[in-house]
Order: C-alpha cells, then sequence, then structure tokens
C-alpha cells in the first residue's frame, strides 16, 4: 500500500508529536508513523519535568571521574553501562569522556537555555489554549538534600544559574520542610528551581495525539521502517512491512532508534540508547506538595493527580525495554528515606524506556545537509518531553523555512 504524504513525522514520541502539532499550525499535513504505538513510548512513563533550569549538558566538566566513581558503588549508582565492542558503542564513549570539559560547558548553555525556556513557554501556552488537562503544575522542582557534600554542589548549581539569569533559591532545612511538609527531618537542605514545572506525559502526549487527529493527521503504528529509496540526493520512499511511504519533506524523530534510518541514507547518528526506569504509585494518604528530585539518589519524584511517578537510573544499554525488578527496586528504596510516605503502597505501573543520547549531552535539531528533504529531531537524552514543544517549533519553522527564535547552529550534527 503507498500512502502519499506532505510531511512524514518518523517517531510518535514526544518530539515527533509536538512537531506535527507545530507544522498543523503552519498549515502543513502530516503523517506519523511509528514501530509500536504513537504517544506510548519512551516519554510516556518519565517524570513528566519541564527543566529549563537543566542548562548543564550530560558531558560536563568531572562527570568522568563521578561515573568512575558510580561504576565503582554499582549498588548505590544512579549510572551503569554495558560492557561492548561495538564500534559506534566505543566512539560515543570516547566523544563523551571529552566532552566533558570547560568549553563544552559554556559552548552547550545558551543552546539548551533558548531550547529550554522556548519549550516552557510554549507548554504554558498549549495547554491554556488547548484546554489541555494533564496535571499542569508550575510550582517549580524542589531538590531534597541529605548529605553536605551533595548539597554544596547543589548550591554551586544554583549559583551557577543565576549568573545565566535562570531562578534558583537555595533553601535551608527549615524553608524545606516549609515547603514540602512531607520531607523527612534529616533533610539538611534544598534548592528550588521555580521556573520549572511538570505534568503527566502520558495524559499530554495523548491529548496532542487526538488534537492532531481530529485535525486531520494520520497515525500508522507498528510500522517498523525496513528499507528507504532515495534519488537525486533525496528521500522518495520510505518502506516498512507493509507500506510505501512518499513525502515531500520527512522529519526523522526516532528517539534511540534514529541512527537505524540513518545508516539507510548514509548518515552515522552520534545516538546511544540510555535506558530509564519509573513506577507509578498510589498511597491513599498526603501527597507532594510539587515535582521533587532526591539530590544524592538522583531519583525524581512526580505528583501526578491521586499517583505518584518516582523515576531514576542512567544506563547505557541495548535497545531493549524490558524492566528489571531489582532496578525498580533501587530507585524506589529512596523514597521513604526522603519522604514521609507509607511505604505499603499500591503499585500500578512500572515502566522502562530509552533516553536517546549524544556524545555531548546537546541534542541534534537540522535539516540534513547530505539529505535535501530530511530533518533530523533527536538526540535529547532525559530532556525529551521537557524540550517538544520547543523542538516542535524549530522543526516546523525548518521545514517551512521560516526564521526560527534564537541560531540552532550549535545543533547541527556537523560539531560531532
Amino acid at each position: 500500500m503507498v500512502e502519499k504524504c506532505d510531511v512524514l513525522i518518523i517517531g510518535g514520541g514526544s518530539v515527533g508529536l509536538n512537531s506535527g502539532y507545530y507544522l498543523q499550525k503552519a498549515g502543513r499535513q502530516v503523517t506519523i508513523i511509528d514501530q509500536e504505538t504513537s504517544g506510548i513510548g519512551s516519554s510516556s512513563g518519565n517524570a513528566g519535568h519541564i527543566v529549563p533550569s537543566h542548562i548543564v549538558p550530560l558531558a560536563a566538566p568531572g562527570m568522568v571521574f563521578q561515573t568512575i566513581k558510580w561504576l565503582l558503588d554499582p549498588k548505590n549508582s544512579p549510572f551503569s553501562m554495558r560492557v561492548s565492542l561495538d564500534p559506534a558503542y566505543l566512539s560515543f564513549l570516547l566523544k563523551f569522556s571529552l566532552a566533558c570539559t570547560q568549553t563544552n560547558l559554556e559552548r552547550s548553555m545558551l543552546p539548551l537555555k533558548n531550547i529550554g525556556l522556548l519549550s516552557s513557554s510554549n507548554y504554558s501556552q498549549i495547554v491554556n489554549e488547548e484546554n489541555f488537562e494533564c496535571h499542569y503544575k508550575q510550582t517549580g522542582l524542589l531538590f531534597l538534600y541529605k548529605t553536605n557534600q551533595a548539597w554544596e554542589s547543589g548550591k554551586h548549581e544554583a549559583e551557577y544559574l543565576h549568573r545565566n539569569n535562570m531562578p534558583a533559591e537555595i533553601l535551608t532545612r527549615a524553608e524545606v520542610l516549609n515547603r514540602e511538609p512531607l520531607a523527612q527531618e534529616d533533610i539538611i537542605g534544598g534548592v528550588h528551581f521555580t521556573g520549572d514545572s511538570s505534568l503527566n506525559p502520558s495524559e499530554y502526549l495523548g491529548l496532542i495525539k487526538n488534537l492532531i487527529q481530529q485535525r486531520g493527521g494520520k497515525f500508522f503504528d507498528h510500522q517498523k521502517v525496513t528499507r528507504v529509496e532515495t534519488k537525486d540526493g533525496s528521500i522518495t520512499k520510505v518502506i516498512t512491512h507493509d507500506h510505501e511511504y512518499e513525502a515531500n519533506e520527512i522529519v526523522l524523530a526516532g528517539g534511540s532508534w534514529t541512527p537505524i534510518f540513518g545508516k539507510m541514507v548514509g548518515l552515522a547518528i552520534p545516538i546511544q540508547p540510555a535506558k530509564g526506569y519509573s513506577i507509578t504509585i498510589q498511597t491513599g494518604a498526603a501527597m507532594p506538595s510539587q515535582a521533587l528530585l532526591l539530590g544524592e539518589k538522583r531519583v525524581a519524584i512526580t505528583p501526578l493527580g491521586d499517583r505518584i511517578r518516582v523515576t531514576g537510573r542512567l544506563e547505557l544499554s541495548k535497545l531493549e525495554t524490558s524492566v528489571e525488578t531489582k532496578k525498580i527496586e533501587n530507585i524506589t528504596q529512596s523514597v521513604c528515606s526522603y519522604l514521609k510516605i507509607d511505604p505499603n503502597w499500591t503499585t500500578l505501573d512500572t515502566w522502562a524506556g530509552l533516553r536517546p543520547t549524544t556524545p555531548d549531552g546537546v541534542p541534534i535539531i537540522e535539516r540534513s545537509t547530505k539529505v535535501r528533504n530530511l530533518v533530523i529531531a533527536a538526540g535529547h537524552a532525559m530532556l525529551g518531553l521537557s524540550l517538544g514543544p520547543g523542538t516542535g517549533q524549530l522543526v516546523a519553522e525548518l521545514i517551512t523555512n521560516q526564521k526560527t527564535p534564537f541560531d540552532i547552529h550549535p545543533f547541527n550534527s556537523s560539531r560531532f
């Protein structure tokens, strides 16, 4: 079956769906395909944090040393990595190590700040204009600390954000307990990133998918791309097991699977999958008043109506999303040590998803210089949900040849 499209979006996650939304607003017709089901992939089970405060890339100074410390303490570590001799994987590790510098920090900070603020503003606009009910809360992200070393690091980051005109409040123990009454008494301090927000990711993605459909967008699920045909530097056909898609423009928003499609058109896209886990629980008791992050454990906690989402870990892994019970247990063990929550909760769901990670911690957003009708939008790591609407707007502007609100050259893959 041949499906003729205006804009074909490959990938129905946060980036793909938000791109579809903004392309429709720009007057384009969209078709979205996903190898599984649009709207329920790697973004749906995450923390739901919208964090313009995250202007420090994963590849930051000191991260190589920190990674080694984590690997030497696997029981308490929020990070792990697979052993592999795959050339692409080894190349990624080398590039990541070389990118953990002050130079990369200074180069990455402004583009991450720009897209983070754009995306945060777009979320507010979308939720209000479209009347989305998705537990959207603009109450910030509160980091809780139990050790002086971690708190000092948090305060340093807050001061760094202040120097870059980003809101962050350093809180004493008493101030933390006032803002989050569920915090345990041995919390020694906190940092409140007041410009951040949160929502229920699966609800938001479901709503925006429905909206795209109502406005004429087409969705085809279980469409794993098997082959691509090109002619004169453009893609002429995208082929799955039962469909052929012919499109004027193609948006590659395939998350961790992006490099597979890239190889089909001769592009080496340096993205590796990093697995994260979440558990959704119901306590039947008091709820946290805002989105939280447990500083030492790197565990995120988000109130979603009458339930709580708990997420954590970053594992450089394979392209698979199996849920390991032990990893879930390691994440949840820290909840009661930071919060006054009854451990006899009801588990509603467990989940694992992949974060597409670039060597320098900055996503790739560009019109390909080698394939004329291809726009790439991938590599957002843990910020795929957070940066979705900002990325979607930029993608639409690239497709329609409109001026972007800021310089997007730092997102070009030529930097690798």
